[in-house]
């Protein structure tokens, strides 16, 4: 397993140095220019849409889930670890300055969001069974042509295999130790559950992931967010410290401090950055394989809704755990991941706070695993046709088990590789196809 985990980490470092940061932060920009901040602009048209898209009976368009299923699906793959330990790995690692540079992917990564998610629609395909698919195999090969192919390949192969480390293993690891921790229930109960509750929804396909995922997402969001909300509030004399500690230490760096691995500024961007992609998956390539299946009548709908994305999950979500983890003064304690984010919680509000992480974790986890079943189930229709749904599902829960009961570092090493793998070429395909997105957004804005 050293061996394994040796190799891995290699290639993993590799995949995530200086140029793949260049490369996501760089796209986000160029996209922002190029469809004219529209992301950032039109923030109330873009809430608009969303809550005109919760009734399926009043959508136009073809399609199998409605605008608002198909961002809460999105986002239920997002909304996850990576804001309860990821956010608080970043902080390990990178100190409290990973913080903004989450903040800066977020902010580009709304048009990255939004221009895969226009290209998704535009380009996606009916399957035999009527069921509509898409994402950046789909709009590699038909926005690309056929000499583009392997390129489409590589990223369903990526994806496929991405699902079992970002959306599987690192969820159910998570979850399985932190409900370990809290009532001594063996990872092995806790895998079984996660596995056996995963397999009745996902056997349902997108509409049943769909009509889970807009129920529980904004109830599970709801419910963390006042939970931290209250902490922030019962320490508010720290908070000014802590947005001042974000923004300095961005661009000084933090000194070694404890048991805190420290950092320069070169570790506060790499893991900010790392984490912040992770968090919301902006360049991934993942997200859009949802909005494909959005009942909607133009591409630029379903991207304006899409781009809501990184807010809500990095500039709110992330930033409340953040906040309380530099507010409380947990950041400093040695620990790191579930647990960072556990302590500053119940620093903040003893007693209830390990509650709220914990149900938070499992109720996060749970609706990431559905969603990226689902990712890695197109991918893999993409590869062998809808012959390959079943053996995938099948799979994919044993994972879950499995997951439960395997070494963290390896899990965590492992999703950063494949992440890493999935993004080359998903933006390859939003450099080289940008000119569409830009050319029907102003089409789209000029007639509206």
């Amino acid at each position: 397993m050293d061996t394994l985990l040796s190799i891995i980490s290699t290639i993993s470092g590799f995949v995530w140095g200086p140029v793949m940061l260049i490369l996501l932060v760089g796209t986000g920009v160029y996209l922002s220019f190029g469809t004219r901040w529209r992301t950032i602009s039109k923030l109330g048209y873009a809430f608009k849409l969303l809550m005109q898209g919760r009734k399926k009976e009043d959508q136009k368009g073809d399609g199998d889930i409605t605008p608002f299923q198909s961002l809460m699906t999105a986002l239920s793959a997002t909304i996850g670890t990576g804001n309860i330990a990821g956010v608080a790995t970043a902080i390990f690692l990178g100190g409290p300055g990973a913080v903004f540079w989450m903040w800066v992917t977020a902010l580009f990564g709304m048009a990255t969001k939004y221009g895969e998610a226009v290209l998704a629609v535009k380009y996606r395909e009916t399957m035999p069974d009527g069921t509509y698919v898409g994402g950046p195999m789909y709009y590699i090969k038909n926005g690309m042509g056929k000499n583009w192919k392997w390129l489409g390949f590589l990223f369903a192969l990526f994806a496929a295999v991405a699902a079992f480390g970002i959306g599987n293993m690192v969820q159910s690891n998570s979850v399985a130790r932190a409900v370990e921790r809290a009532v001594s229930i063996p990872y092995w109960v806790t895998g079984l559950v996660l596995a056996g509750m995963t397999f009745a929804v996902v056997i349902g396909g997108i509409k049943r992931i769909g009509e889970v995922t807009e129920r529980l997402v904004p109830f599970m969001a709801a419910v963390y967010v006042i939970g931290a909300l209250i902490v922030i509030f019962a320490n508010i004399e720290n908070l000014g410290m802590a947005f001042k500690m974000i923004f300095t230490d961005a661009f000084t760096g933090t000194a070694a401090a404890g048991g805190f691995a420290g950092s320069a500024i070169a570790q506060a961007m790499r893991f900010g950055v790392a984490r912040g992609v992770f968090s919301n998956e902006a360049g991934l390539g993942s997200a859009p394989i949802a909005h494909a299946a959005a009942r909607t009548q133009d591409p630029v709908r379903q991207g304006i809704i899409a781009g809501l994305s990184p807010l809500i999950d990095t500039i709110i979500v992330c930033t409340l755990t953040a906040l309380l983890i530099i507010m409380t003064g947990a950041w400093q304690s040695g620990e790191t991941g579930a647990e960072l984010s556990q302590m500053a919680f119940n620093i903040g509000l003893p007693g209830l706070g390990d509650f709220i992480v914990g149900f938070g974790l499992i109720i996060f986890a749970f609706s990431t695993m559905l969603a990226w079943c689902y990712y890695g189930q197109v991918s893999i229709e993409y590869i062998f046709g809808l012959k390959g749904v079943m053996p995938y599902r099948l799979v994919y829960v044993v994972v879950i088990f499995i997951g439960a009961m395997v070494k963290l570092d390896f899990v965590w090493t492992f999703s950063d590789m494949m992440n890493g793998l999935m993004i080359v070429p998903n933006l390859i395909a939003l450099l080289v196809l940008s000119p569409v997105i830009f050319r029907i957004t102003k089409e789209y804005f000029n007639n509206n």
